[in-house]
């Protein structure tokens, strides 16, 4: 269900990689990415992302901790 409009008309967009390169990621470390997986309302077009994977969740976990600065580049 949408939080925004309580439809149940949600698009799942798996992030992933295609011939032109990673779509829709984190960069985990200088070659692990980490797919975010976007969740798309059919109505009223809000969106919200997720990072799926416990594995993926613990290697950002590691990379950026609690950074509370803001900065995108620790």
């Amino acid at each position: 269900m949408c939080p925004k409009c309580d439809s149940s008309d949600i698009i799942r967009i798996k992030g992933g990689s295609t011939w032109t390169g990673y779509q829709n990621f984190i960069r985990g470390s200088a070659i692990k990415m980490v797919l975010v997986t976007r969740y798309l309302c059919g109505n009223c077009g809000f969106s919200e992302e997720w990072v799926e994977d416990p594995k993926g969740l613990e290697l950002l976990r590691k990379k950026y901790g609690n950074d509370t600065t803001g900065n995108p580049y620790v």
